[in-house]
């Protein structure tokens, strides 16, 4: 019965899809690994996902999120940056990498660079419970960098 069923199922499958061959029927040679089934290289890094990878990962958002914040703490902040950009491109749309992108390039003197992350997290969560807070820092960093056009 079961010999019989698979004949069919050959046959129909034949009739429906003119290169379908049974495994029996295929050529050995190719049983070979082609060169396209070898497995890629690993191209990721902590900081930028190999192309191949998916772009929305929300858990490695959060896990970027969370090492950054220790490289933050730790002093590193060129490493929290890189993690922090990492989690908005895993995650766009989440408004959190963008408030510590924003301390982290105004712990570099950054203020440009600053005053835009501050602002994205604002675009982003317009109802944050830190958005008073997150405006007067912009506003002073805004006053800043206009003394220093000023000065030079």
């Amino acid at each position: 019965m079961f010999r019989t069923r698979t004949v069919v199922f050959c046959a129909l499958a034949a009739a429906f899809y003119p290169t379908f061959q049974p495994a029996h029927a295929q050529d050995p040679s190719s049983a070979q690994p082609k060169p396209q089934d070898q497995p890629k290289p690993n191209t990721d890094s902590a900081t930028e996902s190999a192309p191949d990878q998916p772009k929305w990962d929300p858990l490695r958002a959060d896990k970027d999120i969370e090492v950054g914040k220790y490289y933050m703490n730790k002093g590193d902040v060129d490493a929290a940056i890189d993690r922090f950009l990492d989690a908005a491109d895993s995650k766009p749309g989440f408004a959190i990498p963008y408030r510590y992108l924003g301390e982290c390039y105004e712990k570099k003197g950054q203020k440009k660079p600053a005053v835009k992350a501050y602002q994205r997290y604002l675009d982003l969560y317009p109802k944050a419970e830190d958005g008073d807070k997150i405006r007067k820092k912009i506003e002073k960093l805004h006053k800043e960098i206009d003394k220093e056009k000023a000065l030079g």
